[in-house]
């Protein structure tokens, strides 16, 4: 204790800290009688504030030109603010669930894919050399037709379909385009298909 009165009895202090000590655990009793433990989840009410890092370089992406990205997210969420430092450091504030909402999208607008990565991509569209999958909202990559099964195959036909949901492996990432890989997350994807190694005889 702080006192600056000289000469007060050891008692005196005793008593006071004693006094104050019983009133402490009486608020905390009262606290505990309102509110036993901190609520699971916000009042739709109560502002929040969520923060997040992305790469410095990256800031450009979630702006976009002329801010439409960033304003697109703040009306599509609901959110109140999104404020992005040069570090890279974004402060989101928003109520009733938008501030998660809106940091959701930029995570996955910013997304960096590695290599080795496992995924569930969706099939969006079918070619001669293979297929183009969705990773999420913002990023999809091309499953070549050699890297769906580890011997040769000649036609996606009665493989791969428009809207199948593949498990596939992130196999390159080269200049902002992503090389995925079925045969790298299943060899035998295209087995299970009925499709079999070209006989050699």
């Amino acid at each position: 204790m702080d006192v600056k009165v000289d000469g007060v009895p050891l008692h005196i202090l005793t008593e006071a800290l004693e006094k104050a000590r019983l009133a402490r655990l009486h608020i905390l009793e009262t606290m505990a009688a309102e509110i036993a433990e901190p609520r699971a989840e916000i009042s739709p009410r109560a502002p929040q504030i969520v923060t997040l890092k992305i790469l410095p370089d990256q800031i450009g992406l979630v702006i976009g030109s002329g801010g439409k990205t960033i304003n697109g997210i703040k009306e599509e969420t609901g959110v109140e603010e999104i404020s992005i430092e040069e570090d890279g450091t974004i402060f989101i504030s928003g109520k009733a669930g938008s501030a998660d909402q809106a940091a959701d999208r930029i995570r996955s607008l910013t997304k960096v894919y590695e290599v080795g990565e496992k995924v569930e991509a969706t099939v969006v569209k079918l070619a001669n050399f293979g297929a183009f999958a969705k990773l999420d909202e913002f990023n999809e990559g091309l499953i070549h037709i050699s890297e769906i099964a580890p011997f040769r195959i000649e036609s996606l036909d009665g493989l791969l379909s428009e809207g199948e949901v593949v498990t596939v492996v992130v196999s390159k990432v080269e200049d902002g385009k992503i090389g995925l890989s079925i045969k790298q997350a299943d060899p035998d994807f295209a087995k299970k298909k009925g499709f079999s190694a070209p006989d050699k005889g």
